[in-house]
């Protein structure tokens, strides 16, 4: 699978250049799944910001506004009951797969419940952009600060790539989320991460990793 992980979605063309590179051909050609799954495991989101990403209204239109040719609903949290031989196809369909933002580790345990994550290996060719949390459940830990779900066991988390991610470097709305912390938090992490802010991705090809970035991020060796 070919991966872009963002901060803040497709926020600037250097970020979506990399997308249309990675897919191959142009976004209006392309068939995409939205996971919003991780949206309710977050305190703080639910139905109406899931409604708001699906209907792509500010400030949740990152990835759903853009001119697909076609945009579909994937809910992890339903694939379990309906079996595996009605939604695995929608996937391998799929040229892309859009996880949104939230709760890392609820979304990390709804793509191992429903088989998700064991399909990923079998998709070389798609393409999956994440979100903040979507992005981050690709990564071996996320840290305790990012962990909100009470049923989390920890904070491991799909482990697909060999770096970790601090999302929202210095966003306005996210005080915390400071280059201080952040350097605090790769301590704790004692792991090769970056901390990217939402006008910087990472796209990451065949082994290859890349910046992409028209803000700022920092990367913090193991």
């Amino acid at each position: 699978m070919k991966l872009l992980l963002t901060s803040g979605g497709i926020t600037n063309d250097s970020i979506r250049d990399a997308l249309v590179d990675l897919l191959g051909k142009p976004i209006s050609e392309s068939h995409a799944l939205c996971i919003p799954t991780a949206q309710w495991g977050h305190p703080m989101l639910g139905p109406a910001t899931v409604r708001r990403t699906i209907a792509a209204e500010p400030p949740f239109d990152k990835m759903t506004s853009l001119d697909w040719a076609s945009l579909g609903v994937l809910e992890l949290t339903a694939l379990p009951s309906i079996g595996n031989e009605r939604w695995i196809p929608w996937v391998q369909e799929a040229d892309v797969l859009l996880a949104e933002g939230g709760d890392t580790t609820y979304l990390c345990h709804w793509m191992q419940q429903s088989g998700l994550s064991n399909l990923i290996p079998s998709l070389p060719d798609t393409v999956w952009v994440g979100l903040s949390a979507g992005s981050m459940v690709m990564t071996p830990r996320i840290g305790k600060d990012f962990v909100n779900w009470p049923s989390a066991p920890d904070d491991r988390t799909l482990g697909v790539v060999d770096f970790s991610i601090y999302p929202h470097l210095d966003h306005e709305q996210m005080p915390n989320n400071t280059l201080a912390n952040a350097e605090r938090w790769a301590a704790d992490i004692a792991a090769p991460a970056y901390a990217i802010d939402d006008q910087t991705a990472i796209k990451v090809t065949n082994g290859t990793t890349e910046l992409i970035s028209e803000g700022h991020w920092k990367a913090f060796p193991a």
